[in-house]
């Protein structure tokens, strides 16, 4: 401890004497400009690089950088173009020249490390000679680094500093984390955004059953994170999720592409970095995999390096979002000559008879040449280049004019030599602005613009693969609307002109419903049928509600019919012809008996009573009518208490007519004057007694418990019965028996009175009428309790008109057969018996 104190003891009390040297190779920028404002930029102009191993005795090379990329060349150049276009406008930064500081990151980190601090401190051998390590930042803001991974490493060391730092390419969700990183901004969404946009995609077009590629790093790891999320939400599995990063052994991308030929998933998530995706398609392409869709990130959709017709013959009609595309109207160094070399496939130095490579010319026309330099019809990124350093021009203009409306802070406001990094970041989280491409740059509270993009699939014309958009994802919009698909054809694999399918199972038909099988993920299911009244709803049953009944399909609810004895079915038109036909049938005995009242036949059977008897037969008739057609209130009230008032009253007149047949023959014996104590008046009032207890027990029913109308779902399941309920089961059961007892009392006396002597003694048909009335009645009983819905009614409805018909024409048909058809025997003798 103490030899650690003296060592750090020189170092903490020399501070102000102490100066910077440069312990390693100087990092030089690629393109450079001077100006007023330096803004910084990073690249990465090549793909790969290649290290020798140390051995420990000289300082270690630097990484060779090598394989040109295309893309971040012509991304440099529209940072210098958007540049250049400031520097010559009036409106913005005028009297304030712009210059540049561009470093290459060759697609690592570490270098990116490397380039960033040279960004700040400046680069150059003897550049830190007698300066002290405090000096300022020599770039107020830098644009750039495509790299997810990367640009962490390069946000995380700008940071303390607050020197803003716009990207152009890093989505990762992560970056949004303002805590982390106060100072990163971007013109491209957070993959958050991308990954919610895949999954409702993925849902639009009905696919379940998905796998996922991902690039082993900050970018998919974070991307893919965030869409199995989502997807999950939206009822989407995930047979498998590889990952793997361009660095790893062949053996791991081997793998990946081994799972993708076994799955049954035929929708793959390739959520990849464009340099991930060029590794991984030379082994699909190798190993012959095809007819499955693939799905792209912004990373690769949009590569020209990929979108070849012989990928294209592999992938098929690759679907996935992009940046929005835009149209931007329209330097001696290593890199250029690199370029030029790669782009025309010749060499600029001196014929190398080694190499077979042509020499260059120095009059090739890049307009001929097809890369994704040159290719101008696809400007999607370069577009958040463009944006990026007008956001910092903005900042800048709105810095020296001391723009500061929301702020009390003097020191907000600067000029151009005394600007700081940090009060461009204050200016750069408020900027808004409209580019010349007519889009609206702003930045939210986490430095991420609003989140737009554009559906591609990938369609070959003419023997090229062009990016054909035909769907549009916007966030700022509300959720229902955010996603929207174009009339616009889409080219799926192997030219299929239907949406391909993929699923684990098949989706259950009508009738059944998911069982998910056990350790398998929700998408894989059985199919089990539906209970008895359950619909399906593609995931369980669901019971219909009482009045409802499953469809045919059985696929939602109907409401069930309703059934009810009407009229105009044909059983409730014929029993009410037979109602109506009976009550004719006894208006015309009525009439017959009235014409001939003064007959001995009409007068012998106590005329009074006959009279009332065919009343009470004509109710009786009708009121079978009320039980016929949909039950209401009143209705259910009527037909039960009329039903019983009536026939109390049938009963009671037969009743009185067979006391009265035995009483007329007990009054003929010597000394017998019973007839005296059952009169006419006696008659009356035997009725009124009889009737008047069966309506003191209707009256109590109808107080107590009414019947009402009632909806029986219990006897059929597919249908209603429209029924009227009893209400008080004693009530009813009480009518029915006094009705019953009246009956069994009117059968017993006809019985004993039948064998009086008398040529039409009226006690023989009163037995028979009586026999029928209490067989129907005795029948009924069980025909009633056994009779399903309508049928119930109807048993009811013959049991009365039976019962009726067979008291008129037992009691009526003979008397009427004898006054119409054999009127010699309409006498008094013949009723007594003196003519033979």
């Amino acid at each position: 401890m103490l030899l650690l104190k003296l060592v750090l003891l020189p170092l903490l009390t020399k501070t102000e004497d102490t100066v910077c040297t440069l312990r390693d190779y100087p990092e030089v920028p690629v393109f450079s400009k001077d100006g007023d404002i330096i803004i910084g930029g990073l690249f990465s102009f090549y793909s790969t690089f290649t290290t020798k191993k140390p051995n420990f005795t000289i300082m270690p090379e630097p990484p060779k950088c090598k394989s040109i990329h295309f893309r971040e060349f012509l991304l440099s150049q529209t940072m210098i173009f958007a540049i250049e276009e400031i520097n010559n406008s009036t409106e913005l930064l005028s009297n304030i020249s712009l210059g540049y500081k561009i470093f290459d990151f060759c697609a690592n980190i570490p270098h990116t490390i490397r380039s960033t601090m040279a960004l700040i401190n400046g680069e150059g051998d003897g550049l830190f000679s007698n300066l002290h390590c405090t000096k300022p930042s020599t770039v107020l803001s830098v644009v750039g680094q495509a790299s997810s991974s990367s640009m962490i490493g390069m946000a995380t060391t700008l940071g303390p500093f607050q020197i803003p730092v716009i990207s152009h390419l890093a989505t990762c969700a992560c970056l949004s984390k303002r805590n982390e990183f106060p100072s990163f901004f971007r013109t491209i969404p957070s993959d958050y955004h991308q990954s919610r946009a895949l999954a409702k995609l993925v849902k639009h077009f009905g696919w379940t059953w998905v796998g996922t590629i991902r690039s082993d790093d900050d970018y998919g790891n974070s991307g893919m994170a965030t869409f199995i999320q989502t997807a999950e939400q939206e009822g989407i599995c995930v047979e498998y999720a590889e990952s793997f990063f361009r660095t790893y052994p062949k053996e791991k991308i081997l793998q990946v592409v081994e799972v993708i030929r076994k799955s049954t998933a035929k929708v793959i998530i390739a959520f990849l970095a464009q340099l991930e995706m060029m590794a991984l398609l030379q082994e699909v392409a190798l190993h012959n995999i095809t007819g499955v869709t693939w799905i792209g990130s912004e990373s690769w959709i949009t590569s020209r390096n990929l979108a070849t017709e012989r990928n294209f013959k592999t992938l098929g009609g690759v679907l996935g979002f992009a940046v929005v595309n835009v149209v931007i109207v329209a330097s001696d160094n290593n890199v250029l000559k690199e370029f030029w070399e790669t782009a025309f496939n010749c060499t600029l130095v001196a014929q190398d008879m080694s190499t077979n490579m042509r020499q260059c010319t120095g009059c090739e026309d890049l307009r001929a040449t097809k890369n994704q330099y040159t290719d101008t019809s696809e400007m999607r990124f370069a577009n958040n280049i463009y944006k990026a350093v007008y956001a910092v021009a903005h900042s800048l203009h709105h810095l020296f004019i001391c723009r500061n409306e929301n702020s009390s802070d003097i020191n907000v406001c600067a000029n151009k030599m005394t600007a700081q990094p940090w009060q461009v970041l204050h200016y750069l989280k408020r900027v808004n602005f409209t580019s010349k491409t007519g889009e609206t740059v702003s930045f939210d509270e986490n430095g991420d613009p609003v989140a737009r993009y554009e559906l591609v699939n990938w369609q070959l014309r003419d023997g090229t693969a062009e990016f054909v958009t035909v769907g549009y994802y916007d966030a700022s919009l509300p959720e229902k609307h955010q996603f929207t698909m174009n009339n616009v054809k889409i080219v799926w694999t192997h030219n299929q002109d239907q949406v391909p399918t993929s699923f684990c199972s098949e989706s259950c038909l009508p009738g059944t419903r998911k069982a998910i099988k056990k350790g398998r993920p929700v998408c894989c299911f059985d199919c089990i049928p539906c209970g008895e009244g359950e619909i399906s709803n593609s995931i369980d049953c669901v019971k219909c509600p009482a009045e409802y009944w499953p469809n045919q399909q059985r696929d939602h609810c109907i409401l069930k019919d309703k059934e009810f004895l009407s009229y105009e079915e044909i059983m409730g038109a014929f029993l009410m012809v037979l109602s109506l036909m009976g009550a004719g049938v006894t208006i015309g005995i009525t009439f017959v008996f009235y014409c001939n009242r003064s007959t001995p036949i009409v007068k012998a059977n106590n005329s009074e009573l006959s009279f009332l008897l065919l009343f009470s037969l004509i109710l009786s008739f009708l009121c079978s009518l009320t039980f016929i057609g949909r039950p209401s209130d009143w209705s259910c009230m009527l037909r039960h208490t009329a039903f019983g008032i009536v026939f109390v009253l049938c009963i009671s007149c037969v009743l009185g007519k067979t006391i009265v047949v035995i009483m007329a023959f007990k009054a003929t014996l010597p000394g017998n004057n019973v007839m005296k104590w059952f009169g006419p008046n006696q008659q009356r009032l035997c009725i009124c007694i009889f009737t008047l207890i069966q309506v003191l027990i209707c009256t109590l029913w109808l107080l107590l418990s009414p019947p009402f109308p009632n909806s029986n779902t219990a006897y059929y399941k597919e249908k209603i019965i429209l029924e009227c309920d009893i209400g008080s089961a004693l009530a009813f059961y009480a009518v029915l028996g006094y009705i019953g007892f009246l009956s069994a009392l009117c059968f017993i006396l006809a019985f004993l009175a039948r064998k009086l002597p008398d040529n039409f003694n009226e006690a023989k048909y009163i037995t028979f009428s009586m026999l029928i009335f209490c067989a129907v009645w005795i029948t009924f009983i069980p025909a009633y309790i056994s009779s399903p819905g309508k049928y119930t009614v109807a048993v009811e409805i013959f049991a009365i008109l039976a019962s009726s018909y067979g008291l008129l024409f037992c009691i009526f048909a003979p008397k009427c057969f004898i006054i119409l058809v054999m009127p010699e025997k309409n006498t008094k003798k013949y009723l007594m018996g003196k003519i033979p």
